[in-house]
């Protein structure tokens, strides 16, 4: 018999005010975007608020920490990535993408953490045998699934007509399904490899 799951922590509760200071009511202090993003990389739960109307903005206090990230000089998404993104919006099947993100980015972060539980085991200097293959293999396993944004976003194309046929849609989703097994595969495949 499997014991229980420790209980979560509550989400630190943030409170942005019209000065467009953070609250955090944990703490009982004023933070910035910084201090979010810090939070974000210590697995520490939030959720931000606008602090006259009560309603619930973290989903654009975490956009707005991306958009300072990218301006620091050390860019992560590819402009075509973020197009490609834009276009989803306007395709009639945006509800697919965020499940599909979520759990591509999970798949990277735990192949990451794979990467680094290796290099630790490592004495010396040198990389282990094989990481750098991983690293690379690992590199080209996003970029193939970035390509799955492909079918949403067709440039020189004419926009998919409103109503558009169901069995198009039947079809992307079939074969974003199929891409998504293929890649869970690659990645168990990497982490019994890295394992050995």
């Amino acid at each position: 018999m499997s014991e229980p799951a420790p209980p979560q922590p509550q989400p630190v509760i943030i409170k942005k005010y019209a000065n467009r200071r953070l609250y955090n009511t944990e703490s009982s202090s004023y933070i910035t975007l910084e201090t979010l993003a810090n939070m974000v990389r210590q697995d520490r739960d939030f959720a931000v608020f606008d602090a006259k109307t009560g309603e619930d903005i973290t989903r654009s206090v975490l956009t707005q920490i991306i958009v300072e990230e990218e301006g620091k000089g050390n860019p992560l998404l590819p402009i075509n990535f973020l197009r490609q993104l834009i276009g989803v919006y306007g395709s009639g099947v945006p509800s697919l993408m965020p499940r599909y993100l979520e759990q591509a980015m999970t798949n990277f972060r735990r192949q990451q953490e794979a990467m680094r539980e290796t290099v630790s085991k490592t004495f010396g200097p040198f990389l282990p045998p094989g990481m750098e293959d991983m690293g690379r293999k690992n590199m080209a396993m996003m970029e193939r699934a970035m390509t799955l944004f492909s079918p949403f976003y067709r440039e020189g194309t004419e926009a998919r007509p409103e109503g558009g046929a169901p069995q198009d849609y039947q079809d992307e989703i079939a074969s974003l399904r199929a891409e998504v097994e293929r890649l869970q595969a690659e990645l168990e495949a990497l982490k019994t490899k890295g394992g050995n």
